[in-house]
This record gives C-alpha cells, structure tokens and sequence, in this order.
C-alpha cells in the first residue's frame, strides 16, 4: 500500500463520491478507482460500498479510513521534521476559521503575526465549526479558531478571549435612541439570523429561545424571521430597514460613527457573549506553535473583547 492510496480513501470517506474525491486529489476518476480496488484487494476487505448516488463505508471501512489518517497526519510530521529540525516554530501552520470570526481576527493576526512569527507562514481556511473540526481530525488543518461549546474528543485547547453580542437596528428604528436592549424583546422586532450550519446562529437562539420556533420567513404573530448567509450580508439587510439582528462585537468597528444606517446597542445583563478558543489535536509536536499563536492572537487588535 501507498501513502497516495491512503489520500485516496481519505478523500472518497470525506467527499462520499468518487468523483468528487478524484476531483479534490487532482487525478481522473479511474485512477483513483483503480487504486482503491487494489488497496481494497491487498487489504481483502472492502472499505466503501458503493452506490449511484452515495458511497458509504463499511465498519471495518471506517476503522480503516480512521487510521489511513492517523498515518497520514505522521507522514506529514515526519516531512515537516526533516525540512524543519527540532523547532516548532518554523515552517507553515495550516490555521481554519469560523465564518463570524476570520474577516475580523484574520487581518489583524496575519499582521502581527508577520512580525511575532516570521517563520511561521500561515495558510488560512474559513469555514462551519462542524468542517473545520472534520478537517482538523482528519490532519488537513494543523489548528482551527471556534467557537465554544464545540466536540472536544481528541482535541486541545487554549481559551483566547471572550466577545459580547451586539444589537444591530437600522436608521430610524422605533430602537434607536435606546441605551440598552433587554433580551425578551427581541422576539418582538423582525429578526435576521444566520442560516442552519453556523455556529453564531445557536448563540442568539440561546439568547432568545422564542426565535428558535421560526424558519427562515415564519411569523410569530406579526414579526417574522429571516435568514443571511453571512453577517456581512445581515449588516446590509438591516441597513436596508429589513429587521434588526444580534452581531458579534468584533464585527461593529465604530460604534459611534453617526453617518452610518445601522446603530448598535448593547444588550441588558448578563451580557450574552461567545468563548473563543485555539484548537488542535492532542499530541501534536507543534503545540509550542499553538501556544505562540495564541498569544499573538492577544496581540491582535479585536475591539469589544476580553482576552483569557
């Protein structure tokens, strides 16, 4: 066996589709095929079962894959160690992001990091909690900056800062002269939310459990819910006078700018806020590296936020 085959059922288990997964490897859709039969019959055992519109993988498929990665994960190191030595702070890190957190830290902490780690060049990915932890497990990302609570097995953390919500209301709201929002009534006023996949999303509904029971355009008597598919795209609907939403303070740069659309007022106590943390795998040879991110991450000018 190959450690190419190995990519190979890695990618199919994570695609779930042989062309897709030939697509993401780079080589046609018989190559790849071809490749798996074969580890499937050196390994006599069959890893995926196939079907026209899904491939699934067996049990002992899954065992198999699992470990595929582990080994993977170590050829890599092994790489990293030969080119780099003994030092964890050199070479790239391969660092993923939520999406209502990387256009606010990203371009700071690539700054700062330019500076603080010089030899540790970083390659970026943004993406959903869910996505990033897959990739992350599966050695494709070396750490990733979420959200708490999030599935923790396997896994290590440094706890960076907490970040309290903002409501976001537009120009001429019955809201906007308010100092203040108390929780409860944000049931009462047309809501933007994110849509199904992001982690923001479950945080406002812990917020105001009553918007849980509305879809994307249901009513709870006269108020309706909608949905964005980013907080930038939610910012433009309230300007718009669509609704108001509950926004991240990293995503507010000026809270005082008075030619602005939208007004942002705090919420009442307690200030419902989000825990961000630096993930990586446990048992990682780079965790220096983690915790030397983590403290240009407290370098990074994030406004609102109370750093851990």
């Amino acid at each position: 066996m190959t450690l190419t085959e190995l990519r190979y059922i890695v990618a199919v288990a994570h695609e779930r589709h042989f062309g897709r997964a030939a697509e993401a490897c780079f080589v046609s859709q018989p190559t790849l095929s071809v490749a798996i039969k074969k580890l499937e019959e050196e390994l006599n055992t069959q890893i995926f079962e196939r079907a026209n519109s899904e491939v699934t993988m067996t049990s002992l498929g899954e065992q198999i894959v699992s470990q595929a990665q582990r080994v993977l994960e170590e050829a890599n190191s092994l790489k990293h160690l030969a080119k780099h030595g003994q030092d964890p702070l050199s070479g790239p890190l391969r660092l993923g992001a939520i999406y209502t957190i990387a256009p606010y830290l990203l371009p700071s902490l690539v700054r700062v990091a330019r500076v603080q780690m010089p030899n540790v060049p970083l390659f970026l990915e943004e993406n959903f909690t869910t996505r990033l932890l897959e990739m992350l497990r599966q050695g494709a990302l070396d750490c990733v900056v979420i959200a708490a609570p999030y599935a923790s097995t396997g896994l290590e953390s440094i706890e960076l800062y907490d970040e309290p919500f903002l409501v976001a209301v537009p120009k001429g709201h019955s809201w906007e002269m308010r100092t203040i929002i108390p929780h409860r009534e944000l049931k009462e006023q047309n809501t933007l939310l994110l849509g199904a996949g992001h982690c923001f999303r479950d945080h406002v509904l812990g917020v105001c459990p009553e918007l849980n029971r509305l879809g994307s355009g249901s009513t709870i008597g006269e108020q309706r819910s909608f949905e964005g598919s980013s907080l930038e795209t939610i910012r433009q609907m309230v300007a718009g006078g669509i609704g108001i939403s509950v926004l991240p303070r990293t995503s507010v740069s000026d809270l005082t700018a008075s030619d602005q659309l939208i007004r942002y007022i705090p919420l009442d106590e307690p200030v419902p806020t989000r825990r961000v943390c630096l993930v990586w795998r446990k048992g990682c040879r780079r965790a220096p590296a983690m915790e030397a991110l983590a403290k240009v991450i407290r370098q990074c000018d994030l406004p609102g936020v109370t750093f851990i």
